[in-house]
Formats: structure tokens, sequence, C-alpha cells
């Protein structure tokens, strides 16, 4: 278990974490998410001893690692740019941290050849980086980490360099590769899909605080507050400003229904957030509510549409299922559905969650 204890971390008098407490286990994979300069590198580097914090305490199983010199953790790190010694073969890039260890020779051949089956380069192993394509050197410095066994293994957006297919290979291998060993794993992503898809437990970070830890799916499903929500939303989380006053809800010159999960909401002012699958092009159900949108833009990813438009003087996106191409200034139909909407006081914090559990 590592615990992180209140850590702060400040860099030529700004502060790059603040107040971070968190408790990683190895029983699910640690997601770290937030956008670029959310702190997330630096808290890694904290984690792995590479950067010492400027307050507070990281206990590894109860101890103090505090002044623990890097060379003495058992810690391994992957980062988004690859890092391989140019000058050695692929078997010894991954031997290399258990010479180091000064692991004797059967027992390194044996965990370099165990690693590179893992990681499917068993044929490159006597080959050099310079020979290797970009996603083979980011598989041998994933070798790399999980040949030395380490028991706190940290991973710094290590896909983000990689084709989609080789991406979805390793992102289902990775947890249980090194869970396998028993390590703490701990994973870096900008992606909010990338999150979901790993599952695990997810720490949102946002200016080099955590704004929510919890499991994937509940901190996605019950954001704390609109950071946390905003963060964890791809695309942009739709915000609007709505005051509730009976049964309907004004949001600029409209006036929508209520949804059944705002009933207990005081009358007042509330920011709302809608996300962009939860807008559409068609009815969907009794509860859909027919709004005129202008369209900025509009973009196809494949088989889903992102339509950009202008609705009661805010910026709004949709993400719709199919090809839907339509022209800058059209005016066209969509739909919301309030029972999907979160409610967040003026202050940002959680007021209301829709009760459906998949949002």
């Amino acid at each position: 278990m590592l615990e992180l204890i209140q850590v702060n971390k400040v860099v030529d008098g700004e502060a790059t974490l603040e107040d971070v407490n968190l408790t990683l286990s190895n029983n699910a994979i640690n997601i770290l998410l937030g956008p670029t300069l959310s702190g997330k590198t630096t808290l890694m580097r904290v984690m792995a001893g590479l950067d010492r914090p400027s307050s507070g305490d990281i206990l590894f199983n109860g101890e103090s690692v505090i002044g623990v010199p890097v060379q003495k953790r058992n810690v391994a790190m992957v980062y988004q740019q690859f890092i391989n010694y140019p000058s050695l073969t692929v078997f010894e890039n991954i031997a290399s941290p258990l010479r180091v260890l000064k692991v004797d020779s059967r027992s390194i051949i044996k965990k370099v050849q165990r690693a590179a089956a893992m990681l499917q380069i068993t044929d490159l192993l006597d080959r050099t980086p310079e020979q290797l394509s970009g996603g083979q050197q980011q598989r041998v410095a994933l070798a790399r980490a999980l040949a030395k066994r380490a028991k706190l293994v940290l991973l710094d957006e290590p896909l983000a360099n990689l084709d989609y297919k080789l991406r979805e290979e390793l992102r289902s291998d990775l947890p249980k590769l090194f869970s396998e060993q028993g390590a703490i794993l701990v994973y870096a992503t900008t992606e909010p899909i990338e999150a979901l898809l790993l599952a695990g437990k997810t720490a949102v970070m946002h200016e080099g605080r955590v704004r929510q830890f919890g499991t994937t799916i509940e901190v996605f499903n019950n954001p704390r507050d609109i950071t946390a929500a905003r963060v964890f939303s791809d695309p942009p989380l739709n915000i609007g400003t709505v005051t509730k006053m009976g049964a309907l809800l004004n949001l600029g010159e409209y006036s929508l229904p209520l949804g059944s999960q705002a009933n207990d909401l005081t009358d007042t002012e509330y920011q709302v957030g809608i996300r962009p699958h939860n807008i559409s092009l068609n009815r969907d159900g009794e509860n859909s509510v027919e709004i005129l949108g202008t369209v900025t833009v509009s973009e196809i990813t494949g088989s889903e549409s992102f339509i950009h438009f202008h609705f009661a003087d805010c910026h709004w996106v949709a993400l719709v299922h199919g090809i839907h191409i339509f022209g800058q200034g059209e005016e066209i139909q969509l739909y919301l559905n309030p029972e999907t909407f979160y409610f967040f006081y003026r202050d940002g914090k959680l007021a209301q969650a829709p009760e459906d559990s998949i949002r």
C-alpha cells in the first residue's frame, strides 16, 4: 500500500502539488486523470523518489520513504516518450535494471524471456532500438519495467504515441500483466475514455490538486464538483446557467421541465451540466425536450459526429451516432432529456446527479 499524506510540492514559489492525500493499493489499477500540467507527472516523480515533496509524507507499507533514494526503492517508471539505451540490444535493455540489482545470469535470462513473451517481442531480442518501430520500442520499455518486478509501477501516458490497434491490445493487457506480480500500478492519462476503459480507481487532478478519488465509474457518475465533471468529460461537458422555479427550469429564453432527480432542489440559480452524448437529433422517450440550435461546425469521427451549436447564448456540443453534416449557421432540432442533467451550486459543488447508473 502507498499512502500520500498532505503532500505539497513548491517549485520557484509556485505550488505544483497541493494537499494531496491518496491511498493506493495493488487490488486495482490506479489512474491519474487530468489535463496537461495538472500535476500528474510531478506526483509520479514524487511517488518514485525522483523528486522530494516540499512537505507531507509518503508511506510504503506503513513506513516513510521520504529521503530514501530512488536507487533503493523497488520502483519502475515508463514515460510517454519511451527511453531505451541505443547501444544495447533489446535483451540488454530489458535486463539492465536486473544487472544493476546484481541478479544472477540464469535468472536474468528467464525474467527477460518471460517479459518479452508477454509483450510479444521475443523475436526482437537481438535487435537494437534503432531497428525497431516506435510501438516496438515502447513495448521494450514496458518489458523492462515488467522484468524488474517492481512493487510500484508508474506508467505516465505510456500508450499515447502508439497506433490505435496496439493501444487497444496493451490497454487490456497491462493491468493483468502487472497485477500478477502484486505491483501497485499507477497509470496517468489525459483521456477520460481511457480511464473508463481501464476501470479500477481514478484520481481526478486539476491544477496540482486531487479533486476526487474513487472507483472510476463512481467518479464518472457522481463528480464531486463541476471541475471534476469537466475533467472527466470528452467532448467537453456542456455548461449552462439555469434558474429552478417550481417544476420548471429557465435556461435563457427557454423553459424546460424539471427532471425527477431535481425535485428536492431549492428554487434558486444553478449551473447545469449536460454530457454531449445526452443530446440527440431524435426524440428519445417521453422525457425528451426539443430545442433549436444554430450549427457552428459538424465533425465526423468514424461512426460518430460532433455537432457544435449555439443555444441559449452558450456554445454546446452534441455527440451523436452516425454521419451527420450540417452547414455553418444552419438551424437544427435537437433533443435534451432533463433526467440526465447534473446540477451544481454556484460554488461549483454537486447539488444533484442523474438517478440512472449509466449516464
